[in-house]
């Protein structure tokens, strides 16, 4: 493993699923465990990126609706670690919701996920750092996950 740090762009991951009919509620919008899933997923690509590493979702610490996505509407999820801990990682996921016939899109839902690094035995690994260096958004990504753990 190298010690220098990554920069957090380089675990960015988007993702892309519509909401189909059997992602909804009554109301006929998607239901809050499928998004939840759907978090899961992209965070844990971002947090394989930066740790080139099987990794496991500790815990789901923050998960923030804003507003529903509708049926017939394309979710995007961006993914990327804020911060690495010595075999921990805090991934940031938003999740915008986008009309696919004018293009608009809101923003949704906002998480923050820890995930572990492990080897083939599945034993923790320590995880390399990151830096925010190439942006001063990111870097207060950083500080704030550390007021997070």
């Amino acid at each position: 493993m190298s010690k220098q740090p990554k920069k957090a762009l380089e675990s960015v991951v988007e993702m892309t699923e519509i909401v189909l009919p059997s992602h909804g509620n009554a109301l006929g919008t998607v239901f809050g465990g499928q998004v939840a899933a759907w978090i899961d997923i992209c965070a844990a690509v971002a947090a394989m990126r930066h740790a080139r590493h099987i990794v496991v979702t500790a815990s789901m610490d923050d998960l923030h609706f804003m507003a529903p996505a509708h049926v017939g509407e394309v979710l995007i999820l961006k993914a990327h670690v804020n911060r690495a801990f010595s075999t921990s990682m805090e991934v940031g996921v938003r999740v915008e919701a986008e009309n696919p016939l004018t293009g608009e899109r809101r923003h949704t839902a906002t998480a923050y996920l820890t995930f572990v690094s492990l080897d083939a035995e599945g034993n923790r690994v320590e995880s390399e750092n990151v830096t925010g260096e190439e942006s001063s958004g990111s870097m207060a990504k950083v500080k704030e996950a550390l007021c997070r753990k």
